[in-house]
């Protein structure tokens, strides 16, 4: 018996001849496909969709989510998550993707109904790709910024206020009554500053630590609000247009190039992680915050509530990128007879325990953080941005050698984004090239510039004054329930309509109505954006709206599309449009002999046959 390889779960229909081309300077003379081609190397592929799933949120989401549900309980909810909704799931992508050998939009011809699906995730990739640009576009800057003797953001400089400060501030107290008198009389309070303070009146507020005033004042140059844009920030423009062009150069002969560049930029963050816990861990009170991550601070009661499983699923479910299309376009260069069941189960628990790993390496140095400030570990541990821009540089301003730290931390996070972004436009480029590919042949290069350079001016918007609620907003919009939309249709279409003979069909209706439950969550409790306290405009909440209903709108104008190119009445378009497509199969003849004769559809395109329901509900 053959060892299980995922092509065989999925029916095949028609014939489609492929001839090599010699046009396509992206293929290698040993390639499978000649005419789209193929990972030069296995590991190419691996290391590229280790980089696609461990990201940002690796370093600065999970090891946060840990800590607030219960430490190391949290891996409880984690692993089973893990098991039950994101590896399917990621195992269902990637064979899909690998059978047909096309991308995330081309790949619904086994369902022509649900395409717009496909388009929905590309759209959805392109928003995020455009604000994800200007997050490694912050690490250069602070990578750049870190080349000092003394780095800018370790002490309160000219561009700070009066509240900057790592220590409380008094902001007014009671002071003696013959001052005040003395005061009232001069009609002058020039010598306020020199006022005594009653023994208990003070009455302190936190100062803003000074990393955190940089961030606002100098990096981004914060406004007050969405709707003051103010100007473009020049050096987070040079910095995003520096990003644009490292993504442009390893993309520019497709997965060629990029399964190269993976070699660096999906290791190196292993090797940063790995220096960076061992400095932390020989640091004064990096054991306190590792016991806060996952030791002596597990609550295991909190697994009796509903948000710590909610937390689970949403984190494993954003952190494979699953319904991304990412996985589906990634996948599409394999050689038809890759096991790509190992790959998935390879690159799902690298990707896990990648994030466990990082908590340690985090936590260690907020620890250190919390001890030489007095505090806590739960008065500095943030999440997101906070953690990555404010909480970790201050934590690194106060090591020895500092400046060397901090330049090997925004390297890491660099090539953490550049791995994701790789795939990102991977992800556009594999669609144009399924719609296009006679022009993908001649014009490969000037298209993915051309892309690099749209992308580019569009995230402009994202480096003015006002950039980060412009991030903050496709972030929270975008990122969000279009994706829980697409993974819903996505199973419902493949297993409920589609209904391919596939392993994990059960774990997959599981996934199914667990997403939905995060759907119906994410909606019951959505509140309107906000950063740093500052609620956004009723314009800015709109457009997100629209934003996302852009997005997918495509589902059911695409369902419209096919139903009207159909023949027969409405409810024999309906059931023909959920037949697969008469190209549907894989894409080389080769493949397509006698191993699948069984699972080909009879029915010739020329025929036009209307297929109909039998009394048990088959479609025949």
């Amino acid at each position: 018996m053959d060892k299980l390889k995922c092509p065989s779960v999925f029916k095949c229909r028609g014939k489609e001849k492929v001839t090599a081309s010699s046009e396509n300077f992206h293929v290698g003379e040993n390639d499978e496909n000649q005419d789209r081609g193929n990972w030069s190397k296995k590991s190419d592929y691996l290391l590229s969709m280790v980089g696609y799933a461990v990201g940002l949120g690796n370093v600065w989401r999970f090891p946060y989510l840990t800590y607030n549900n219960g430490g190391g309980a949290f891996l409880i909810p984690y692993a089973i998550m893990l098991a039950l909704a994101g590896l399917p799931l990621f195992f269902l992508e990637c064979s899909l993707g690998q059978f047909a050998s096309l991308g995330p939009v081309s790949v619904w011809r086994i369902l022509p109904l649900f395409q717009g699906v496909g388009i929905t995730m590309v759209l959805i990739s392109i928003f995020v790709t455009i604000y994800y640009n200007v997050i490694i576009a912050y690490s250069l800057y602070y990578m750049f910024a870190s080349f000092q003797s003394e780095l800018p953001w370790k002490s309160c400089s000219y561009w700070a206020d009066k509240n900057c400060s790592r220590s409380p501030i008094v902001t007014h107290c009671n002071v003696s009554t013959r001052i005040m008198e003395i005061i009232q009389v001069n009609k002058s309070w020039a010598d306020a500053n020199n006022l005594t303070c009653r023994n208990g009146s003070e009455v302190y507020q936190p100062g803003q630590l000074p990393s955190e005033q940089y961030w606002n004042k100098v990096a981004l140059q914060r406004s007050n609000g969405m709707d003051e844009t103010g100007e473009i920030v020049w050096y987070l423009a040079l910095c995003l247009l520096l990003a644009w062009l490292i993504v442009g150069a390893a993309l520019f002969k497709g997965i060629k190039s990029s399964g190269k560049v993976v070699y660096f930029t999906a290791i190196f963050p292993y090797i940063v992680l790995f220096i960076l816990l061992i400095r932390g861990a020989t640091l004064e009170g990096a054991s306190k915050g590792i016991s806060y991550y996952i030791g002596a601070q597990s609550n295991f009661t909190k697994l009796q509530e509903a948000e710590v499983w909610k937390d689970a699923a949403t984190q494993i479910f954003y952190s494979l990128s699953v319904a991304w299309g990412g996985l589906v376009a990634l996948s599409s260069y394999n050689k038809f007879n890759n096991n790509c069941f190992s790959d998935a189960i390879v690159v799902c628990l690298t990707n896990c325990l990648t994030s466990v790993f990082a908590g340690f390496a985090i936590f260690s140095i907020l620890g250190h953080m919390a001890h030489i400030s007095g505090k806590e570990v739960s008065q500095v541990v943030k999440s997101g941005f906070d953690l990555a821009f404010i909480a970790y540089p201050e934590a690194l301003a106060q090591l020895p050698g500092a400046p060397f730290w901090s330049v090997l931390f925004f390297f890491m996070l660099l090539t953490l984004g550049l791995d994701s972004q790789f795939a990102s436009i991977e992800t556009i480029t594999t669609t144009i090239q399924d719609l296009f590919p006679k022009v993908m042949k001649r014009m490969r290069v000037p298209i993915t510039l051309g892309c690099c350079l749209v992308l580019f001016l569009l995230g402009l918007v994202c480096v003015t004054q006002a950039g980060i609620y412009w991030v903050n907003l496709i972030d929270h919009f975008c990122a969000g329930w279009g994706i829980l939309i697409a993974a819903i249709l996505e199973i419902i279409g493949i297993i409920w309509i589609y209904g391919g003979a596939y392993a994990a069909e059960i774990s997959l209706l599981i996934l199914n109505c667990h997403t939905r439950a995060i759907l119906i969550w994410s909606l019951v409790k959505f509140q309107r954006p906000v950063y740093a306290g500052i609620p956004y405009p009723n314009w800015g909440v709109a457009l997100g709206w629209c934003m996302i209903i852009f997005c997918i709108i495509w589902i059911p104008i695409m369902a419209i599309i096919k139903i009207i190119q159909a023949k027969g009445n409405i409810f024999q378009r309906i059931v023909s449009c959920c037949r697969p497509a008469s190209n549907w199969g894989p894409y080389l003849e080769r493949h397509r002999g006698e191993r699948y004769k069984d699972m080909v559809d009879p029915i010739k395109e020329t025929d036009h046959e209307i297929p109909t329901v039998s009394g048990s509900g088959k479609l025949e």
